[in-house]
């Protein structure tokens, strides 16, 4: 019996999988989100692309992908459907011509203005779900995953780059101890010009003696 009168908490399985309790307070993160934001505002990945482009304008593809955190397919396909919205505007990079910058148009700046109050309101209220004292630490937890989850590419080539290294040290070593197995095995002596005339010199009597 719980004397609380609150329903005891299950222990086990999904209820202590991080990833499951993740998506499921990702998905009530995007069902406020897109209450708040209504069925004509831009969506939360739309708002982060212009978010991110407001703050620095020319970024290209790629330092979005790094900015916003969305995988680089969904990314490009988001920046063509907001480009022929308007939202968003291509040019050539100044800093690398193969690449393409985005910057905002003044579409994209109104839109982005609009929204900027109801996510602020969405925030609000997925905040207000937690007691005062626990959504600094929250956020800081947040901030710490985040963090973690930019490295996580870098760290992902130093690891590939590291077995890479050791597998090259490997067949290194191996090939050392090969040589150096071989190098210990007796060689056989090659036979040389007076070796074949010492023996010869030895056949030619014993034909003598056979003769005799």
């Amino acid at each position: 019996m719980v004397k609380s009168g609150k329903q005891a908490k299950i222990k086990g399985g999904l209820a202590e999988s991080p990833s499951h309790l993740m998506h499921r307070v990702l998905q009530l993160a995007l069902d406020i989100y897109a209450e708040e934001a209504g069925p004509d505002g831009l969506t939360q990945r739309q708002f982060a692309v212009l978010e991110a482009v407001s703050a620095r304008s020319g970024l290209t593809q790629t330092d979005l992908v790094k900015a916003t955190g969305i995988d680089r397919s969904t990314l490009a396909d988001l920046v063509a459907r907001m480009t022929t919205k308007g939202l968003l505007e291509r040019e050539r990079s100044t800093l690398d011509a193969r690449a393409k910058a985005v910057r905002l148009s003044a579409e994209g700046e109104a839109a982005l203005i609009a929204a900027r109050p109801r996510v602020e309101a969405a925030d609000k209220r997925i905040l207000a779900l937690l007691p005062k004292a626990r959504r600094e630490g929250f956020l800081d937890l947040l901030t710490s995953l985040t963090e973690a989850a930019d490295a996580a590419p870098e760290r992902a080539r130093a690891e590939a780059k590291a077995v890479k290294k050791a597998a090259k040290e490997a067949r290194k070593a191996e090939k050392a101890a090969k040589k150096a197995q071989d190098g210990a095995k007796p060689k056989k002596k090659k036979k040389t010009v007076q070796d074949a005339e010492a023996t010869e010199a030895r056949i030619i009597p014993l034909k003598e003696a056979a003769k005799a």
